[in-house]
């Protein structure tokens, strides 16, 4: 059995299953990703519901696995030479599976490298830009009199959300026929934009008609349907 006594946060999320992946999280759109890409891998998994709400994330025990203090992260009882892996930033943990597994992500160098391109273009573009406008359209932010930042973060958001509607013109998933870690990445924020978010108003989703049909293929998927409610919420 896995020792993960190392691990501070396993005194206030105790592992029952010590040598499974730990995951520590909250349907999000950032931590869907990780939750969908565990479900299309089948890897087995424990995951522990990160109260966000209840500023969880700042406790010293979660910082101790992420001293960022966002969701989701990971401990790895079985990570690179056998030795317990602890990561966070979603990112980050979709290549890592993608590697550990051998899924999800193009064997050949050059295909591989543009697939994390795409990944790289949703953490540093996507989710920061989209999450602006939760914010300021949904949040506390709609109710200032100044308009000026919304309408730069919905004006940013829409000019992203051509970004992907030209990479999806004759494609099936952003690299091509082959669902992979890219399409995981993204397809989380822009269903938030749509749905949480509620953002139509100020982004016009009509004029993405490709992105919107392969954020639809996207969540559609077994995996993905699962992954919007885990973990389960109390």
């Amino acid at each position: 059995m896995a020792d993960l006594s190392t691990f501070p946060i396993t005194k206030r999320w105790p592992a029952s299953k010590p040598d499974v992946l730990q995951l520590y999280s909250l349907p999000t759109p950032n931590g869907v990703k990780v939750s969908a890409m565990l479900e299309e891998t089948g890897l087995p998994y424990e995951p522990h519901l990160i109260k966000i709400g209840e500023d969880e994330t700042w406790t010293p025990e979660f910082l101790s696995l992420n001293p960022n203090g966002k969701i989701p992260a990971i401990i790895d009882p079985n990570g690179p030479d056998g030795e317990p892996l602890g990561l966070f930033e979603s990112g980050a943990i979709l290549v890592y599976l993608a590697d550990k597994t051998g899924m999800l992500m193009p064997k050949d160098s050059a295909a591989r490298y543009e697939t994390m391109q795409w990944v790289f273009f949703q953490m540093a573009a996507v989710g920061p830009m989209f999450g602006q406008v939760g914010f300021f359209y949904k949040f506390a932010g709609r109710e200032w009199e100044d308009k000026r930042p919304l309408e730069r973060y919905a004006g940013e958001s829409r000019r992203l959300m051509g970004v992907l509607e030209t990479r999806l013109e004759d494609r099936e998933w952003i690299m091509g026929s082959e669902y992979t870690i890219a399409d995981i990445a993204a397809f989380p924020w822009v269903r938030n934009l749509e749905g949480f978010y509620g953002a139509d108003p100020v982004i016009g989703f009509k004029d993405f008609p490709r992105t919107m049909a392969w954020m639809q293929r996207a969540a559609a998927r077994p995996a993905s349907v699962r992954a919007l409610n885990i973990p389960g919420r109390d």
